[in-house]
């Protein structure tokens, strides 16, 4: 397996999940980028969003997502949804030798179907009243991200498949 696994796609495709479960399987050291951040800034992403707005917040991802590549260890790092958009994100972990970027793929459907119940946790998408309008924003935000996102080393396809399927198939890539 590579030193360091960066993972990315859209909130809900399972980043963190499966980034544990690789680890772990692993024995290695798991990050998520976003509960970094709440831990270094004492406030959750929501708060941080709410506060001071989607500009600040994204300068401190920027400066935790620096901090996290700089620790010389065997890491899995799960990213925010849309961490790869700013800045000149994906090139610098591409440029990284050290680092395999994988981009966990999701539809609209199933992203929709997953985010709907937990959309009150979710800042980016709260504000969202019904099924249909969710739909709507993340298949814009997916068109708006995929140039970034497709600039991943590797490709995953998540649906249908079990956390150990995902987790097998990240290891054969890496």
């Amino acid at each position: 397996m590579t030193k360091q696994i960066f993972l990315l796609g859209y909130m809900g495709v399972g980043k963190s999940t499966a980034g544990k479960a690789l680890a772990s399987a692993n024995d290695i050291a798991f990050y998520d980028l976003d509960a970094v951040i709440e831990k270094g800034e004492g406030a959750s992403v929501r708060a941080i969003f709410k506060e001071y707005g989607e500009l600040y917040f994204r300068k401190k991802e920027y400066d935790y997502l620096q901090k996290l590549i700089q620790i010389p260890e065997q890491k899995v790092v799960a990213l925010g949804g849309g961490t790869p958009c700013y800045f000149n994100t994906m090139n610098e972990l591409n440029d990284n030798k050290l680092i395999k970027t994988v981009y966990l793929k999701a539809s609209v459907a199933f992203l929709t179907q997953r985010l709907w119940p937990e959309r009150y946790q979710r800042p980016m998408i709260s504000h969202l009243e019904t099924e249909s309008l969710l739909t709507e924003f993340i298949g814009k935000h997916i068109f708006d991200r995929n140039p970034f996102y497709l600039k991943a080393e590797h490709q995953l396809q998540v649906e249908g498949k079990s956390i150990r399927q995902i987790v097998t198939e990240i290891q054969n890539l890496t």
